[in-house]
């Protein structure tokens, strides 16, 4: 999925990420479960993309999550949001990915 959000970062030396700037977040999400729900499902991808676009989508990250909203922070949040999600990736532009994986 993508959402398109802005952000500033609060970094321990100087850069200009410390701006207010804007990414479209290219956000993939890992899930799994011993068995399907009833519907056949691990979870329904409708369910995941409003979670995280009602949340996320066209917000300034800085407004709405109490971390400093990092490529990092942000996947581990909505790893943390998703309860058969183990694994998140975010690519905040080409080239600039990031990943948080549970400990199995």
């Amino acid at each position: 999925m993508v959402i398109s959000a802005s952000h500033r970062l609060s970094l321990s030396y100087p850069s200009k990420c410390e701006e207010l700037h804007g990414h479209n977040w290219v956000i993939t999400v890992w899930c799994r479960s011993e068995k399907l729900n009833e519907d056949g499902m691990v979870m329904d991808f409708a369910h995941v993309k409003t979670l995280i676009n009602e949340k996320l989508d066209h917000k300034n990250l800085n407004d709405v999550l109490p971390f400093n909203p990092t490529a990092e922070n942000l996947a581990r949040w909505i790893c943390d949001q998703l309860p058969a999600c183990y694994k998140v990736m975010v690519e905040e532009s080409e080239n600039n990915t990031a990943w948080y994986e549970k400990d199995q």
